[in-house]
């Protein structure tokens, strides 16, 4: 490590590094749970309706559990491959292709990881040095500074801006500087739902470029997406060469359990990942690998519900929320809406979402999560009100959850 980057690397144990940076550790030094264990905890304890975590309420296409269920009894219960079974490693490549026109090499530009929490981790730990500066837009995934803050670099957040929460490109352009190493991009975007344009992908990539970063996509709504069709980045001129694609079977196939997800990319970008993943898990599970790579070869008919279905939740949700008197920001993609409840909080005498979230679970039966939970502590006054609520619940949990909201 060079004087310049250990004067920046942040102090303390890695524990406490990555705990500081995922939001785990009070103002105290306690340490806590995640904003979304600890919602879905306030759930249980109160019986409320659970639209914190992001998390479906129904299972998966029968083919995909029929495969995983004819794998589980047909031995497939060993270890796999590293990089993953190779009808997995096939599949992804053939829906990289067939959606989007990218051509990843199965074996060598394809890798598959328990859920893509662990494809984000290890593409950002494989290339991230202490001193490293990341670029994010903000509010975001957790995950995110956790990882940054234990490799010893630093996040720097753009906010997406509300109530439109559209990108600032010249704000972005000068979040990046000398130190900047990787990007990463969450699109479409949790929390706000916010599905970036082509001005703001172009401008992405050309940084990207113009400053040498891996880009890191997290494109697990990839197929939640209302308007047109996703476009990923690395489909983008000149991109796919320093771009990694991370999504997984989970929020597409509504198998969040199952842990199952994929890293796809250049070669030259994939194998440090795939030596990084190595030494965290070494494997996902053999026959849940099986059952995603049927899931995958899916027709077009089975995305094309999939989207409308989602659309009907949105729409239900959205407008149970403005009934209530809450002002939600209609997504483009993903299954959450982040509403401003500012109204609700003078409602209840209190002072912001952080506050409002109890007092809505024992109350009117409803859980969310608050938006400031998600943010830095730089950009979290922009979000004092908002609450974000997720859709990917069946339609008459969601009628119900209006309702109640509305009393």
């Amino acid at each position: 490590m060079d004087a310049n980057a250990a004067a920046t690397a942040p102090p303390g144990s890695p524990w406490e590094r990555m705990a500081r940076g995922g939001g785990l550790l009070t103002s105290t030094g306690e340490l806590s749970g995640t904003v979304f264990e600890e919602m879905s905890r306030l759930a249980a304890r109160t019986g409320a309706i659970n639209l914190g975590q992001g998390f479906p309420d129904v299972d998966g296409p029968p083919e995909m559990l029929d495969a995983a269920a004819a794998a589980l009894r047909g031995g497939g219960n060993q270890y796999s491959p590293v990089a993953g079974m190779p009808q997995l490693q096939e599949a992804v490549a053939e829906h990289q292709r067939r959606f989007y026109g990218i051509e990843p090499d199965p074996a060598t530009g394809v890798l598959v990881t328990v859920g893509a929490s662990e494809g984000l981790a290890a593409s950002l730990l494989a290339f991230l040095r202490p001193g490293d500066e990341v670029v994010t837009f903000e509010p975001h995934y957790d995950l995110y500074g956790a990882v940054v803050e234990f490799a010893g670099a630093r996040l720097v957040t753009v906010p997406l801006e509300p109530p439109h929460f559209s990108p600032d490109l010249d704000r972005l352009a000068g979040a990046f500087g000398p130190r900047t190493r990787m990007v990463v991009l969450n699109d479409p975007h949790n929390p706000t739902g916010t599905v970036f344009d082509d001005a703001a992908l172009s401008r992405v990539a050309e940084l990207a470029a113009e400053h040498d970063c891996v880009v890191v996509t997290d494109e697990v709504y990839e197929h939640l997406r209302f308007a047109g069709g996703h476009r990923p980045l690395a489909a983008r001129p000149g991109a796919f060469e320093r771009t990694l694609t991370v999504s997984s079977v989970g929020k597409t196939f509504s198998a969040t359990g199952w842990r199952v997800g994929w890293v796809s990319g250049p070669a030259h970008l994939v194998g440090p990942v795939r030596a990084t993943k190595a030494y965290l898990t070494h494997s996902a599970a053999t026959p849940l690998q099986l059952g995603a790579a049927a899931a995958l070869g899916l027709p077009d008919a089975f995305y094309e519900r999939l989207t409308e279905d989602f659309r009907r939740r949105r729409d239900v949700l959205v407008q149970g929320l403005a009934r209530a008197g809450a002002e939600p920001f209609e997504p483009q993609g993903t299954f959450f809406v982040v509403a401003d409840v500012r109204a609700l909080c003078e409602r209840h005498g209190v002072g912001d979402a952080t506050a409002l979230a109890p007092v809505l679970a024992e109350g009117a039966g409803v859980v969310g999560v608050p938006v400031p939970a998600l943010a830095s502590a730089a950009h979290r006054d922009l979000y004092t009100t908002w609450m974000r609520f997720s859709f990917g619940k069946r339609l008459d949990l969601l009628e119900e959850a209006g309702r109640r909201l509305a009393r």
